[in-house]
């Protein structure tokens, strides 16, 4: 026993250390390349507010800390969230195709943003803009009708929930659109905020989204026994003392509070919330104490490269980020597949 939680801290302990050399690695690219020792060191005097004199120019300081810095954290905070919004609606609705688009809460966040961009009041109040509020409302909001909608009595069925997500979502999709041929000018904006990036980030939005962030991923931990008794079915979870329709509209809310916080600074990123929970349940198995760090961290790091190469690839232009995702995660999820599928277990 002691030898496999060994093994697993050693993973966890690997996976941290593999975010941050993707960090520091994205921080150093871009159309000045500046060396990854630099990088590290202008991190280092920011956060630990060394009064050293600074080895580098304050031209690099600033590209670092003022523009490539908040870039490479929101891709970190995104990928994070929806992995672990990912793992929480694949363990409770013990689906392997589950994640938050299934569920409907991508849908309800990105409508929710669609209609404060579209807004004609102004668009920020003390430098905060409203886009993380109507993405958070929008989230909850479509989570609270899937589940209204698909309760049956004091239960909540899995399939009708699957179903009637799936149909919201639909709809969702279909007001989008409405709103964006209705929307003018706005209308490349909001095109490409559907295609997913976080070129837009600043500090600003992180001070929101981070907080919100952490919470969701503290309280999903806070019940990653509850998802494993879910593992079981919804009855043998009774038996093991789980107060079940209480827990699945909890984890439902926390996995709507990480969707719409991710989605209210990148757009719609698909692929990450799919992929990336499976990979680490083949890394490390089912165990949701282990495999909620675990999926935020390798969701982190893979959505930290996937942006390096959407910005350099065909640099100087940049693609989506959500389309990089699709062709980095579709092979690599096959790749895991092929190579363990006899011993993958959800």
């Amino acid at each position: 026993m002691n030898s496999i939680r060994g093994k697993r801290s050693v993973v966890l302990i690997a996976l941290g250390l593999c975010l941050v050399l993707c960090i520091t690695l994205a921080a150093s690219q871009g159309s000045v390349t500046i060396s990854p020792d630099t990088v590290a060191a202008i991190i280092a005097s920011r956060v630990m507010r060394l009064s050293s004199t600074p080895i580098w120019k304050a031209a690099e300081e600033a590209i670092i800390w003022d523009i490539r810095l908040p870039r490479v954290l929101t891709a970190v905070i995104v990928g994070a969230a929806l992995s672990v919004a990912g793992v929480i609606f694949q363990g409770l609705l013990r689906n392997p195709m589950a994640d938050p688009y299934i569920i409907g809460t991508s849908g309800g966040a990105a409508l929710g943003a669609t209609i404060a961009m579209l807004l004609p009041v102004g668009r920020t109040w003390l430098g905060f803009t409203p886009i993380p509020v109507f993405a958070f409302t929008g989230a909850l909001l479509a989570v609270l009708a899937v589940y209204n909608i698909a309760r049956v009595g004091p239960a909540t069925p899995i399939t009708t929930l699957l179903l009637s997500g799936f149909a919201l979502s639909s709809m969702m999709a279909a007001l989008m659109s409405f709103l964006m041929l209705l929307s003018g000018d706005a209308l490349r904006k909001v095109v490409l905020w559907t295609m997913g990036g976080v070129s837009t980030a600043g500090w600003v939005p992180l001070t929101i989204v981070i907080p919100l962030v952490m919470l969701g991923m503290l309280m999903a931990y806070g019940m990653a026994r509850d998802l494993n008794a879910f593992l079981l079915g919804e009855e043998q979870a009774a038996y093991l003392g789980v107060r079940v329709e209480q827990r699945k509209l909890a984890l439902l809310m926390v996995g709507s509070l990480l969707t719409g916080a991710a989605v209210s600074v990148s757009g719609l990123v698909g692929f990450v919330g799919l992929v990336v929970p499976h990979a680490a349940r083949l890394i490390l198995g089912p165990d949701h104490r282990l495999l909620l760090p675990a999926s935020a961290l390798l969701g982190g790091s893979f959505l930290v490269l996937a942006d390096l190469i959407a910005r350099m690839l065909l640099s100087p232009t940049e693609l989506p980020v959500g389309v990089v995702t699709a062709m980095m995660g579709a092979p690599f999820f096959i790749y895991l597949l092929r190579r363990s599928k006899k011993e993958y277990n959800f």
